[in-house]
């Protein structure tokens, strides 16, 4: 009996998919949309490559899609972008359908969704115009599938995670030779938190990255996990409640005129008076105490005696709760522009995110008919799209104990590889990874000052996903096209 059909044996043996299932060729597709006037010509590769274990036994498959621009003389001087979204446990399509791709979700301008059914039209912002697209789908993500629920442990952990993706991002340089191409990442939420470890884990292995976009940053989650003892979130927090409050009218007069001057005061104010009298604890005095108490009631729109009884503490899902409670409405955490309705105004935790109710439908429906209708991937597998395919608790290793960090691995990556480049977006509605938050880990990563030019941001007033947003899609996309070309001028 051959090897092969050993290894097909054990694998049925053990339940799982047989090991064919997860090397495929890609299905190459051809196509065409119009940007700025111009014909834009590319193909799309859909198809898995095989994580293999040091026996050589496929363990997984991880599902891509890659889209490259046709008409390049020379291929490896065109860059290429490893995208992937975050969750854990989120498949690609956030980013695929939102913002980079040659195809994006229709949306009405603000960002809300319009009713159903919903479809993809021609991305006038895709950022093919600049790098060509790889969006790959993490193990138990997309169709990506482990062997078996026990073998997809190994990978559902944040070193696990980052080794994958890894190993994943040197086959495909390898299967499509791509290898002397200018190379960058992006990711979104999580997946900022797997591109900051991705950077220190393919330097060590040889493979030097250009550029890097982390869209809605977390790399440092003591920002924002709302624990006893740890007072940073509410500090970080605090300018985004003040941006919620501000789009749904709930400041005083002088507050409404200008967002970015009144986050600039508020931001004064957080990380000097505010982080000092959370500092003094029970030492605080009842007059100082007071003060804080109206300057918050200022800021975030919340009555004074709510917040008293917060212990001058609001946490971010008492913060969605009460802002409209009066109006009977909620706000998101992925984006505070979003209003949901919950069964009862009393309770003191939102029912759900109204954003993530709202854009979850639009960007299912419109990828399995447009992954199979126009990329021709036929397959009855069901596309994990958020959490479903992640069978056991995410491993974080011995930073369960305290708080997860990848920014060590990205200032690694910066140190190893000086002319690497970083762009970080934010928007001022995301209550989940909020702007502040990021900068106070940028500037704690104790990245040498020869270093710190390398890395620029941008804000958007939009939320989590500021690409539903089309003014902000379009910033976006000039921003990140500008970022790529300073890149490969260095």
């Amino acid at each position: 009996m051959t090897d092969t059909s050993n290894r097909k044996r054990r694998s049925k043996k053990r339940g799982g998919p047989a090991p064919s299932t997860f090397d495929k060729p890609p299905i190459v597709t051809n196509h065409e949309i119009t940007v700025a006037g111009e014909a834009l010509r590319y193909s799309a590769h859909v198809g898995i490559l095989p994580l293999k274990n040091d026996e050589g036994d496929n363990e997984a498959g991880i599902f891509y899609m890659a889209y490259m621009r046709e008409g390049v003389e020379d291929r490896t001087s065109r860059p290429i972008m490893f995208s992937f979204n975050g969750g854990p446990g989120s498949a690609s399509v956030w980013l695929h359908l939102g913002a980079l791709g040659p195809k994006r979700v229709q949306t009405m301008d603000d960002g809300m969704l319009p009713p159903p059914p919903y479809h993809v039209i021609d991305n006038e912002q895709t950022w093919l115009t600049d790098t060509d697209l790889v969006f790959i789908d993490p193990v138990g993500t997309g169709f990506s599938k482990p062997r078996s629920p026990e073998v997809g442990k190994k990978f559902w952990g944040l070193q696990g995670d980052i080794q994958s993706v890894g190993d994943f991002i040197r086959l495909f340089l390898t299967r499509f030779q791509r290898w002397s191409s200018p190379a960058f990442l992006v990711g979104e939420s999580y997946g900022t938190t797997r591109a900051a470890g991705l950077a220190g884990h393919l330097i060590d292995r040889g493979i030097a990255l250009n550029g890097i976009v982390l869209v809605s940053s977390i790399l440092n989650f003591q920002t924002a996990r709302f624990c006893k003892g740890n007072d940073l979130p509410y500090v970080l927090f605090l300018p985004s409640y003040t941006a919620t409050a501000w789009y749904h009218g709930c400041l005083a007069p002088e507050l409404q005129k200008d967002l970015r001057a009144t986050l600039a005061e508020v931001e004064d104010w957080a990380a000097g008076p505010y982080a000092a009298a959370l500092a003094k604890g029970d030492e605080l005095t009842p007059e100082e105490r007071q003060a804080v108490i109206a300057r918050l009631s200022r800021y975030t729109g919340l009555a004074e005696s709510y917040i008293d009884e917060t212990e001058l503490r609001v946490n971010i899902h008492r913060f969605c709760k009460e802002l409209l409670r009066s109006q009977k409405r909620t706000v998101g955490r992925l984006d505070s522009r979003f209003k949901g309705i919950d069964a009862l105004a009393a309770t003191e935790y939102p029912d759900f995110d109204p954003a993530i109710a709202v854009i979850t439908p639009p960007y299912t429906s419109a990828f399995n008919d447009y992954v199979r209708g126009v990329l021709k991937y036929e397959t009855d597998d069901v596309y994990q799209v958020l959490g479903t395919g992640i069978k056991s608790p995410w491993d974080w290793g011995s930073a369960g104990n305290g708080y997860p960090d990848t920014s060590d691995a990205l200032r690694s990556a910066f140190s190893k590889n000086p002319h690497m480049r970083l762009f970080v977006a934010s928007g001022y509605f995301d209550l989940a990874t909020p702007y502040f938050a990021t900068q106070y880990t940028l500037s704690h990563m104790g990245l040498d000052p020869t270093l710190r030019g390398n890395i620029a941001t941008g804000e958007y007033e939009a939320g989590h996903m500021m690409y539903v947003h089309t003014e902000s899609l379009a910033k976006l996309k000039a921003d990140v096209s500008r970022f790529i070309g300073e890149a490969l001028r260095r």
